[in-house]
């Protein structure tokens, strides 16, 4: 992958941005504050800096103007004109544009939708990492007691061992004996069990940490729409205040990216159409400011964006009208509630110029909001008093990700089945199952639909549909996706949960029927199934038998080296479920250290780590007379007809491509290589 020369500056320059949008706002507010000033000269030098840096000469003469503006103020003898602020802002909003026309390498232009996310939690907050650092170091102490544990055993084993030897001790020595391995059992079982928990605890609250990391302050948002209402009531002439309520909150950057959009839409209306001028202000009582408050609030799995204003209201009398006469609404358009009428105008389709000429604005930009609600599969609730202002609230979901799923146990794995997909559960008994030639059947509604069970054990041939298996009684699933219904059988229910869906790592299984995972409260990934391709699976296919069991793998464990953790996880999880023992490490260098106290059947290596890479981690074992008969398998992304060479000729048994990956194949390539 080509490197971005630019990347760091970026990540830096965005927050400098953001630093000196907020001060140049507070210093409006303040204009005769030589601390804000003094602030502001400081991030402009940084940016400046950091411009020379990469050779961007014209942002930093941008930075270098915004000193040059700000010299005559930095005692606070007088104030910073509105004016100048106005040219500040100017200059930032070419910095940014500037930053943006920024090149890219080739590979690098399809960025995601959420790259400003990325950038806001590039650099996380170093008292967050300090506490994940923390805990990590707790667990690594942890460890320590338990090898100390295992330690005590061994000795336990040897008394044990001593004692019952059949020899003629006197019966005080043995009994001085058993004493000893009482109490060692005692404090082994003590140990174990406080140090078992003291770890639990500790990764428990490292997993915390490090969801929360994932998570950006809503707060990050607040300058573009404080930026917003100014400029919208400096160009409307009116005056307004813009506030903000819970920025310390975090959620999701992808759901946050998106919904900023139509937030700035609800401010820009707000200032345009909602806030009265300052004259009909005074006119009607109200302070010749306005005020948009936005409160920010967490409730269950979902975030509420309230932004309400102090201004004229909706003029519902006018949707009224609007409905009656541009759109051909039959029927008394007064007896419409408030409610209806809201839930109308925010449907969009209304004309813009009838809804700012007879309404005074609101129909404007709600489109926008409408189809931002839909991406984020959110709602929008409106309230409005006439003369006392409009509230419009978005009720977004906190991941886009966010899952609500039915936990299932299946052929001994945990899986998620998406909830909308379920239909009912049910127990079967076998009277109540037909046996036909396509296969088991069962009535639901009135109808036979197809029950089978599924399967999706590591040792099968294929993941996936399997006959229903003779059993005195079944649970069963009802799932309906793509006009289809089935039930599937499964070993049993454990609940409903909300998780946080994952794309597959490169490396997985390529099965259909499989949408991506989840992280379980122990951080392991789980799968979780597609109903529709379970659906269309079966219809695709008839029955298939049993497929045969691959054979026992040896007893020495299987090391995987990778400095991805997914990875490691994964290919530990395919392992394991299929019978073998498996021991992991971090780093070329970790495994060389493992390799030289401890006997594997197999090295499983990725290539590209930080340190020693995948290549010499194979060509440092093939020229170590006790590791150059382990056979080793190089796990890598890298494609390459050279890649592929050099990895047979620094000595690897195999080289796996991880988009190319096929699991039956990789167990069975392992099975036979551990078996040599």
């Amino acid at each position: 992958m080509a490197k971005d020369p630019y990347r760091y500056f970026r990540i830096e320059a965005g927050e400098l941005l953001e630093q000196l949008a907020k001060t140049v706002l507070d210093l409006e507010k303040n204009s005769a504050s030589a601390e804000l000033v003094m602030q502001l000269l400081r991030q402009a030098h940084t940016l400046k800096g950091a411009a020379r840096v990469v050779r961007q000469a014209e942002i930093a003469d941008l930075a270098h103007s915004i000193e040059d503006s700000l010299a005559a103020y930095r005692e606070g003898a007088q104030a910073v004109p509105r004016e100048q602020v106005d040219e500040i802002l100017a200059a930032l909003d070419a910095i940014a544009a500037k930053i943006a026309q920024l090149p890219r390498p080739e590979n690098n232009e399809a960025r995601p939708a959420a790259t400003d996310a990325v950038l806001r939690v590039a650099r996380a907050d170093v008292a967050e990492v300090d506490m994940l650092l923390e805990g990590l170091g707790e667990i690594g102490n942890e460890l320590a007691n338990v090898r100390r544990v295992h330690a005590s055993v061994e000795r336990m084993r040897n008394l044990i061992a001593l004692a019952s030897q059949k020899n003629t001790l006197p019966a005080a020595q043995i009994s001085a004996r058993m004493a000893e391995i009482l109490a060692l059992a005692e404090t082994v079982e003590r140990d174990m069990a406080y140090g078992v928990e003291r770890m639990d605890r500790e990764l428990r609250q490292a997993r915390d940490v490090a969801e929360h990391l994932r998570l950006v302050p809503v707060s990050s948002v607040f300058n573009a729409l404080e930026r917003t209402a100014r400029d919208a009531a400096h160009s409307s002439g009116k005056q307004v205040v813009f506030e903000a309520i819970g920025g310390d909150m975090r959620i999701d950057g992808e759901v946050l990216d998106t919904v900023q959009s139509a937030l700035i839409q609800l401010v820009r209306n707000a200032v345009a159409h909602g806030i009265e001028t300052v004259q009909q202000r005074q006119m009607a009582g109200k302070p010749a400011t306005g005020r948009i408050t936005l409160t920010i609030s967490r409730h269950g799995y979902r975030f509420w964006f309230h932004c309400h204003d102090d201004g004229a209201g909706i003029d519902l009398d006018a949707v009224r009208r609007v409905l009656q006469k541009k759109e051909n609404v039959s029927g008394d358009t007064q007896q419409l509630d408030a409610p209806t009428l809201l839930a109308r105008l925010l449907q969009g389709g209304i004309s813009t110029s009838s809804v700012v000429t007879e309404l005074a604005g609101r129909g404007i930009g709600l489109d926008l909001v409408r189809d931002v609600m839909q991406r984020l599969n959110g709602e929008v609730i409106a309230n409005t008093e006439r003369g006392n202002g409009t509230s419009i609230e978005l009720r977004v979901p906190l991941s886009l990700a966010a899952l609500d799923v039915l936990m299932v146990q299946a052929d001994g794995e945990l899986v998620a089945l998406p909830l909308d997909a379920v239909r009912r559960t049910l127990r079967v008994g076998t009277e109540d199952i037909s046996r036909t030639p396509q296969g088991d059947t069962i009535i639901h509604e009135g109808k036979q639909i197809p029950l089978i069970r599924l399967q999706l054990g590591i040792r099968q041939k294929k993941t996936g549909l399997k006959p229903l298996l003779t059993s005195p009684a079944v649970t069963a699933i009802v799932i309906a996706a793509a006009d289809m219904i089935v039930a599937l059988s499964v070993e049993r229910l454990q609940g409903m949960d909300t998780i946080v869906l994952q794309p597959l790592p490169d490396l997985a299984p390529a099965d259909r029927i499989i949408l991506g995972v989840h992280l379980d409260d122990e951080g392991n990934p789980r799968i979780v199934l597609d109903p529709e391709q379970l659906v269309m699976q079966q219809y695709r296919s008839t029955a298939e038998s049993t497929a045969s069991m691959l054979p026992i793998p040896a007893l020495r464990p299987v090391l995987i080296i990778d400095d991805s953790l997914t990875t490691r996880m994964l290919e530990c999880s395919i392992l394991e479920s299929a019978g073998f023992t498996v021991e992991t490490a971090a780093s070329a260098e970790e495994g060389l250290d493992m390799a030289s106290r401890n006997t594997y059947a197999l090295f499983l290596v990725d290539v590209e780590m930080p340190g020693m890479d995948g290549f010499s981690f194979v060509e440092r074992t093939r020229n170590d007379p006790a590791l150059r008969e382990v056979p080793a398998i190089l796990v890598t992304s890298r494609n390459a007809p050279e890649d592929r060479q050099r990895g047979r000729a620094c000595g690897a048994a195999d080289y796996i491509v991880k988009g190319e990956f096929d699991q039956v194949g990789f167990l069975e390539r392992v099975t036979e290589l551990v078996q040599q």
